[in-house]
């Protein structure tokens, strides 16, 4: 499957680099790895950056020994999910020709991003502070775990984030144990962050042509994103609990067991509740004083729970989503990732989309495929330019450039 929309409403991605893209001419130098930074970079390579990957030798990204899954290639899904339209160089940090390589880099880049522990980049000389003294125009991006003071030294680890940042209090059954998100939510929530706050930095710098540092920590991120739980503790003091997938605030507002799956219904408003119990054959529900209001369902929420789902075991998910939806009430089933991506396509959204590879990049240059970018910019649409790159793939490349452009040779890896 691959995305089969019109480029005229954006959603059509850019297979060959032809077009300028948003941020076409960008430079960023990606000292970073694993999922927060990556991503990041990712979406800022989609739409037109030049991104170089900066990997260790021999060992690279983390997250290319995340395997299995792999790809036809051996090479983890895991790393290819956030590294397309980036070019691999490998240098060796603990060495002064790896570390001279890597000052020609951030010299000719506008933006770099790391997520070492705080004062890593510092030790090696290629903190802020003193690249800054040299590029004042540098927008450099730091992704911590917790922050650069009390918290540096402690590991930014997703799972440890969503247990101390309080998601897992607020995730899984009630009166059940506590329960992660199904991926590495608060890394993708910190990417997003990221690539916001390097965005503003580069609209600062086009008014004042100064750089300037730009930090994000994942248990912020975490608390940001927490939105009207967090806002609950901070403005009325409640500690919210597990309400499995209820809503603290809406009913009905969660999942119910229809004939044959679950099927999530979202009630917002009472006109919906009303269409729902009407299209349930129970039109006196919206009437019941129990019901009336929201404020009313939330508080004889178990009641109401039994009421709909006896009413919905009559028939199948499919066929409620479809009578409901046509109604007004949104709803739909619980779907699998291929089945969410088969409704995807559906509607018209994007889902796959596939990469071509040079002969060199894959076993008879079978395409990469990756999941399409989510943003869409009718003028200048995401571009699908490289495929994930082999470690160093691009090494011999990035530093007979720099070579080129600097004073005097730059060492070769060692």
């Amino acid at each position: 499957m691959s995305t089969q929309n019109n480029a005229s409403d954006g959603w059509a991605g850019v297979l060959d680099g032809a077009g300028r893209g948003a941020l076409d001419g960008l430079r960023i130098a990606d000292f970073s790895r694993v999922l927060a930074g990556p991503y990041a970079t990712m979406l800022l390579a989609d739409l037109g950056a030049d991104v170089v990957k900066v990997e260790r030798p021999g060992i690279g990204d983390d997250t290319r020994a995340w395997h299995p899954p792999a790809d036809h290639d051996g090479t983890s899904t895991y790393f290819l999910s956030v590294n397309r339209n980036k070019r691999s160089v490998v240098l060796d940090l603990t060495t002064e020709a790896g570390l001279e390589q890597a000052r020609a880099l951030v010299a000719e880049s506008d933006v770099l991003v790391e997520n070492f522990r705080p004062g890593a980049m510092e030790r090696l000389g290629l903190g802020p502070r003193e690249l800054r003294a040299r590029h004042p125009g540098l927008i450099y991006c730091s992704i911590s775990g917790f922050g650069s003071g009390a918290g540096a030294a402690i590991p930014g680890y997703d799972l440890l984030v969503q247990a101390v940042g309080g998601l897992m209090s607020v995730t899984g059954d009630a009166g059940g144990e506590p329960v992660k998100a199904g991926v590495a939510l608060v890394d993708v929530i910190t990417g997003l962050h990221a690539a916001l706050g390097i965005l503003a930095a580069l609209r600062h710098r086009d008014a004042t042509r100064e750089g300037q540092r730009v930090e994000v920590n994942l248990l912020g991120s975490l608390l940001s994103a927490m939105v009207n739980q967090a806002s609950a503790f901070a403005v009325a003091g409640v500690v919210p609990g597990r309400l499995g997938n209820a809503h603290p605030s809406i009913a009905p507002y969660e999942t119910f067991r229809a004939a044959d799956r679950p099927i999530a219904i979202a009630v917002g408003n009472d006109r919906q509740f009303a269409a729902l119990a009407d299209h349930l054959g129970d039109p006196g529900l919206a009437l019941d004083d129990r019901f009336r209001t929201n404020a009313d369902r939330v508080a004889h929420r178990a009641e109401l729970r039994d009421i709909l789902t006896e009413r919905l075991s009559a028939a199948g998910a499919d066929h409620w989503s479809a009578v409901l939806l046509a109604a007004g009430v949104p709803a739909g089933p619980v779907n699998t990732l291929d089945e969410a991506f088969a409704f995807a396509q559906k509607l018209g959204l994007p889902g796959i989309v596939d990469i071509p590879a040079a002969p060199a990049d894959g076993a008879e240059g079978r395409p990469f495929r990756q999941v399409a970018s989510p943003i869409a910019l009718n003028g200048t649409p995401a571009q699908y330019r490289l495929p994930p790159p082999r470690l160093g793939q691009h090494t011999a490349e990035i530093l007979q450039r720099l070579s080129d452009h600097a004073s005097a040779p730059i060492g070769t890896v060692t």
